[in-house]
This record gives structure tokens, C-alpha cells and sequence, in this order.
């Protein structure tokens, strides 16, 4: 779980080796009719001597033919047709040998908790019961030397942590790179979308396994730009009531629902929880190359004018949102963002992990 608040800003301000496993098949035999080579249902597993078939005589009359662990009964007539028939051909099915000498190097923890404050955003994340944190954010301030100018990003890794960290690394770059070729606010969500798709694309050419859910807020002359590819969530509090600024992107949405059926996917119940294949949670994000061709990184923007009504904002993963509401969560944080002399971000940003553990 991660979430970042942001407060105080000045822009929220006016003036601001395969071994073979040889199976034997051994068959079990239908009774047949009289004289036929399947008269008995009798198979034995004697391996013949020498390689070669043997013929042995049974006290009761009936000669028994023995071939590399494959036995068939039969009467006197029926043992030439037996010498007839071809045995199956041996199954070989690859295996690892347990004998085989492997090292796996052990999982890189990283973090138990991440924090970081400065007098205009908190971050606060705490490691679950994953063994490795897998989430990541970025805030890029002062963009261009200019104070209204910001980059903040919440990133939820899932099956590993590289694509978080990659999101991390890029997407404010690659954002930026087609934003400033826009003039005003035209244009600026068709900037966002490339944004994330050119990090997607960089992403995928890495070759690496898992994904990552994205929320970015883009501070840029006085707009507030928020955009979200899967289940990372934006919330602002407008004079302390609690608007989501985004929708989450899971399979059980029915417009997501039907995109992925469209591209001939399906959407499955599985414990309690719809998956896209059957697998994934979510429906987009970077990443998840063997599900690319259902698992978008198209995010969908909002873009709204920044107001004194406009108090603080907060970006968190599934990890919060799962067990804290919207409002619950503004209702938490507002006495230590806006209705105090002295704000005290990080430590809402505590708070509320505490109540979402």
C-alpha cells in the first residue's frame, strides 16, 4: 500500500538438463473371444532376459509372451498374433532431475517502510504481507524552475517490482516530453495518454515480467491533470468534501468488461474476485506482457481548474483504497493538511495506513 498527500502547495494557493522419464505402459486387458490373443485381462512386468522376447510354458496350458515389461496371455492360436502386434511407442516426458544442482539467488526485500516529506507533498508505504515492496512514487517538483509546476505519481507493482520502478523512473519524462508541445490546456490529455504509452512500449522492450497500476497528478498552469491506468486512486478534497478524481479500471467494470470481450478476452469470478483471464485484477497499467493484448495503458485524464477550494490532494494504491473510503480518508487528513497553521502531511499519511492495516 502507498499513498501520497499533497498540501501546502503554493499552486493550491491564490498566489501559488532435461533427463527423459521412460514410462512403461503396462496394459490391462479386455477377456476376448476363444483362440484370441486378448482372452485374459492379465498383464505382467518381468523384464525378458537378454533383451530379447522370451516364450515360457504355464502349467495350465497357457503360454505367456514376455516382452520388455509388456505381458499378454492368450491360448496356443492366439500367441502368433500376439508376435503380430507392435508395442506402443515409449512416452518420454521431459523432467528436471532433482538431482540437478541449481542456486537460487535469494528475493531482495528492499524496504519496510518508505517515507519522505517536504512542505508541499508527504509520502508515506509500508510493506504488507508481500515479501518484497512493490510499490513506487515519484515527485518531481519545481518543473522548469517554476514552483507552480509539479510531476507526482503513485505506481503499484504487481507479479515484481521493476515496472513499478520503471513508471517511476519515466513517466514523468516521457509525460512531459509531449506536454510541452501543447499549447494551453488543448491537447494536454492526448499528451498524457502518449506519455504513458511510450513508457508502456520502453517497458515492454525490457523483456521483464509483472506489471503496474499508474496515478499521476501534473500541476501545470493552475490545471490540476490527473490520469490512472488501473486501480491507483485520486481523491481531493474540495472545502473538505471528499471527489474522486478518477475510476478505478478492474474487469468488473462493465465498459472495461466489454472492451475485453471485444478483443476476444473473457473475465472470470475467481474467488470471489473478477480476473481478466482469470488471472488479473485489473484491466489496465503498464506491463503484464503476456496479457498485452487485453491489458491496456491508456489511462483515462481529468483536468480541472485549481480553486481556493482546492485543499489537498491524495493519490494512493489498492492498499488503501480497499479499506479506507474517500471521505473517510479526507475526514483524516484535513485537520493535519488544511485546517492548521502548522500541516502535518506525513503524519496523515501515517494515520491513514494505520487505519487501512
Amino acid at each position: 500500500m502507498s499513498c501520497a498527500v499533497v498540501s501546502g502547495s503554493p499552486v493550491f494557493k491564490t498566489g501559488s538438463p532435461l533427463e527423459t522419464l521412460t514410462l512403461n505402459i503396462h496394459h490391462h486387458l479386455q477377456p476376448g473371444y476363444p483362440g484370441s490373443p486378448l482372452r485374459c485381462g492379465v498383464g505382467f512386468r518381468e523384464e525378458s532376459q537378454g533383451g530379447s522376447p522370451s516364450l515360457r510354458q504355464k502349467s495350465n496350458g497357457i503360454r505367456v509372451w514376455e516382452e520388455e515389461g509388456l505381458g499378454f496371455c492368450g491360448g496356443e492360436e492366439g500367441v502368433k498374433g500376439v508376435l503380430k502386434r507392435k508395442r506402443p511407442a515409449r512416452l518420454k516426458i521431459p523432467s528436471t532431475s532433482p538431482c540437478t544442482s541449481r542456486r537460487f539467488e535469494p528475493i531482495e526485500q528492499g524496504p519496510e517502510e518508505v517515507h519522505a516529506e517536504s512542505d508541499r507533498f508527504s509520502v508515506f508505504c509500508k510493506r504488507g504481507r508481500r515479501a518484497v515492496m512493490e510499490d513506487c512514487y515519484a515527485a518531481n517538483l519545481d518543473l522548469y524552475s517554476d514552483s507552480k509546476q509539479a510531476f507526482l505519481g503513485v505506481f503499484d507493482g504487481h507479479g515484481g517490482k521493476r515496472a513499478a520502478e520503471f513508471a517511476a523512473e519515466n513517466m514523468g519524462k516521457n509525460i512531459m516530453e509531449h506536454v510541452t508541445k501543447c499549447d494551453g490546456v488543448e491537447g494536454i490529455g492526448d499528451a498524457v495518454k502518449n506519455g504513458y504509452l511510450v513508457t508502456d512500449s520502453e517497458f515492454s522492450r525490457e523483456k521483464a515480467r509483472g506489471g503496474a497500476c499508474c496515478v499521476t497528478a501534473l500541476l501545470r498552469e493552475g490545471n490540476l491533470v490527473v490520469s490512472n491506468a488501473g486501480d491507483c486512486r485520486a481523491v481531493m478534497s474540495r472545502g473538505g468534501t471528499a471527489e474522486a478524481l478518477t475510476s478505478d479500471h478492474r474487469p468488473s467494470r462493465e465498459d472495461e468488461k466489454e472492451r475485453i470481450e471485444s478483443l476476444g478476452g473473457y473475465v472470470d469470478l475467481c474467488r470471489g474476485v473478477w480476473r481478466l483471464q482469470g488471472c488479473l485484477a485489473v484491466s489496465r497499467g503498464i506491463g503484464d506482457q503476456h496479457l498485452k493484448q487485453w491489458v491496456s495503458a491508456e489511462p483515462e485524464t481529468e483536468i480541472l481548474r485549481i480553486t481556493p477550494e482546492c485543499e489537498f490532494l491524495i493519490l494512493g494504491s489498492d492498499g488503501l483504497w480497499d479499506k479506507v473510503g474517500n471521505q473517510e480518508a479526507i475526514d483524516l487528513a484535513r485537520p493535519l493538511c488544511a485546517t492548521t497553521d502548522k500541516p502535518s502531511p506525513l503524519s496523515a499519511s501515517e494515520d491513514q495506513w494505520m487505519i487501512s492495516v
